[in-house]
């Protein structure tokens, strides 16, 4: 592989490895094909991005392939984690400690089962407060971070496939599959809603994107060992 294939485009599915954000992702590479091949300047983007508790297929795009990014983001996310019922955190997910309590006694595996089925088809979802989208030129989690409250509007996305693949105690392991601008954090805090009672997410995974598939990802060390083998 050489430098001028990476700056006509290249689309490399990588497996984004926990707590990295997906700008350090791109970052990593950026920086590992500009030292490898002596490159001043190259493109290098993300097609949707990953928090740094999730993890799984990140599309990172190079040179002239970084104007299809928009082509990729659209497609259809697959995703797998766990909810964890009868508690909740303001982030929705473990980047913020547990803030209240739920009973789920009341709880069986049928009406786990079942609870799945009201989120099928186009629904409306609220962001998280701690997300990285913007409002009057500031990101929500900036304001989260500051206490301070801030209106956030739904939006409308759609859920094809939820399914229940594990129960265990507490823990619930989920499929989802959904369009772009699902907030999977936001599922968990409504699916503990719908079962009166509380959830948070505590484990993310993206497995497909449109038809790429996390199977056929290279992890960052071994992107970056790749590239080595190829110029040494």
């Amino acid at each position: 592989m050489k430098a001028e294939d990476f700056l006509l485009g290249h689309v490399l599915l990588i497996d984004k490895p926990l707590e990295w954000t997906s700008f350090q992702a791109v970052n990593k590479l950026r920086w590992e094909i500009r030292q490898t091949f002596n490159i001043k300047k190259i493109k290098v983007g993300h097609a949707g991005t990953l928090d740094p508790l999730a993890t799984g297929l990140l599309i990172i795009c190079t040179g002239k392939k970084t104007k299809e990014i928009n082509i990729y983001q659209n497609q259809t996310k697959e995703y797998t984690g766990t909810f964890v019922l009868g508690s909740t955190t303001p982030s929705y997910d473990l980047e913020t400690e547990i803030n209240q309590y739920f009973p789920t006694e009341h709880i069986t595996e049928d009406l786990i089962h079942d609870a799945t089925k009201q989120f099928i088809g186009d629904i409306e979802q609220f962001p998280p407060i701690f997300s990285a989208l913007k409002k009057d030129g500031k990101r929500l989690y900036e304001f989260a971070r500051e206490g301070k409250h801030v209106e956030i509007k739904s939006r409308t996305v759609r859920i094809s496939e939820f399914e229940i693949t594990k129960i265990l105690g507490h823990d619930i392991d989920f499929r989802i599959v959904c369009s772009k601008g699902t907030y999977i954090r936001s599922l968990a805090s409504d699916f503990g809603k719908a079962l009166n009672s509380g959830a948070h997410l505590s484990a993310l995974r993206r497995t497909k994107i449109g038809d790429f598939n996390v199977e056929n990802a290279v992890s960052i060390q071994g992107f970056i060992d790749s590239l080595k083998d190829q110029n040494s």
